[in-house]
């Protein structure tokens, strides 16, 4: 008996849920996803904020190629000068504070935050890092361990030890950072909390907090940064600069690509007392920094960033219902907020069926995922939120 792609799948890749959407996409353009019946869907979460220029732009496709024709994987990571990791590294550098001027790329952003929390304890020579409630830095062991709930926790204890976890957006709780603290990990915008924006002055607290004590301020925008909140980098917002910055996601332009930035300072501990303090075969992937460097070309010469706010206030104005609870947003990283799991479920499943294509989050599962590409077109976001609201009219 032949069996489907479908089956094999199920039968032969290691699975996450026991429920799997198990779609079969055979093609992706834009803002749009094709299946193997030929069924098109608008994509409203581009791969979880990855896809920021769109599936397959043109240019990234284009770099992807060259660099094809000259080399892959030749060494592990650091050690001979590549050039798409040397021309990504300088114009990453060129649009952050001048504080944060070295990169050491990995593959995955869980793999950035690992990184980061072994940089902040070798140079401060100290053993705490704090993180926060319903935080998620991925799902390796050490992201695991600075992970804000127990209940993705509980199976794999232990976990790394002297991990403290606050409440974000409490100033009270910032007494909790004293000399002992190695690191503070934070997101900017709390992602899988269903899109929870800091307070007014919260994040210039913590970073006064963090220099009283000698702290390393690490924010998180594996998911943020890269134009997702309406500005290149989400702390621009809020008048803060971190030591270490995590990026992800966008950041690959569709390949799987992660990066911890520091200053070089910092950075060089990893060099010393033990040489080769982090080591990683694949980050910084050749292929994977062409596409990058790309995507960010795109993104800042086609001025993506500027239509974000425009972007996301359409999306604001055309969401209203009587089941809509709340809309939390901060530019195109959205949460729209019903009842109970059960019901965003419905509506998930319902959206598929009529060719919008969604998910939830992972600490506000009654939420619905709004994270488009940010080239997505006023025309798409208005036919999505109307599939929306018929979708709601149904229920």
């Amino acid at each position: 008996m032949i069996m489907t792609n479908r089956q094999l799948f199920l039968n032969h890749v290691g699975q996450t849920s026991e429920a799997p959407l198990a779609l079969e996409i055979i093609k992706a353009e834009g803002c749009k996803l094709s299946d193997a019946n030929g069924k098109e869907y608008i994509d409203l979460i581009g791969g979880i904020s990855v896809c920021n220029v769109g599936h397959r732009h043109p240019a990234v496709i284009e770099a992807i190629k060259k660099q094809l024709d000259d080399y892959l994987h030749i060494m592990v990571y650091g050690e001979l000068v590549q050039s798409p990791q040397v021309q990504y590294a300088t114009l990453l550098t060129q649009h952050l504070p001048a504080s944060l001027n070295s990169v050491f790329f990995t593959a995955s952003g869980s793999e950035a935050t690992e990184g980061a929390m072994k940089l902040a304890k070798r140079f401060q020579n100290r053993t705490q890092i704090i993180s926060f409630k319903n935080s998620y830095h991925g799902s390796t062991q050490g992201a695991l361990s600075v992970m804000g709930s127990e209940y993705w926790q509980q199976a794999f204890r232990p976990l790394l030890p002297d991990i403290l976890q606050m409440n974000y957006n409490s100033f009270e709780d910032l007494e909790k950072i004293t000399t002992r603290t190695a690191c503070v990990i934070a997101e900017t915008i709390q992602a899988e909390a269903g899109v929870l924006v800091p307070q007014n002055g919260w994040l210039k607290a913590l970073r006064k907090k963090c220099d009283e004590t000698g702290t390393l301020l690490v924010l998180d925008e594996i998911q943020c940064g890269f134009g997702r909140n309406g500005t290149l980098w989400a702390f621009e917002q809020f008048d803060v600069v971190p030591d270490i910055l995590l990026l992800g996601k966008a950041l690959g332009g569709g390949m799987p690509l992660g990066a911890f930035v520091a200053g070089k300072k910092i950075m060089d501990s990893f060099t010393h007392d033990p040489v080769l303090g982090h080591i990683n075969t694949f980050g910084g992937h050749p292929v994977c920094c062409a596409a990058g460097l790309a995507a960010c070309k795109v993104l800042l010469n086609e001025k993506l960033v500027d239509g974000v706010k425009k972007k996301e206030e359409l999306f604001i104005s055309l969401l209203h219902h009587s089941k809509i609870k709340a809309v939390r947003s901060c530019g195109l990283m959205m949460a729209v907020e019903f009842d109970d799991f059960d019901m965003n479920k419905k509506i998930i499943d319902a959206l598929i069926v009529a060719g919008v294509f969604t998910d939830w989050f992972l600490f506000a599962a009654n939420c619905l995922r709004i994270v488009p590409p940010l080239t997505i077109s006023e025309e798409e976001i208005m036919l999505s939120c109307a599939k929306i609201i018929a979708v709601l009219d149904t229920l």
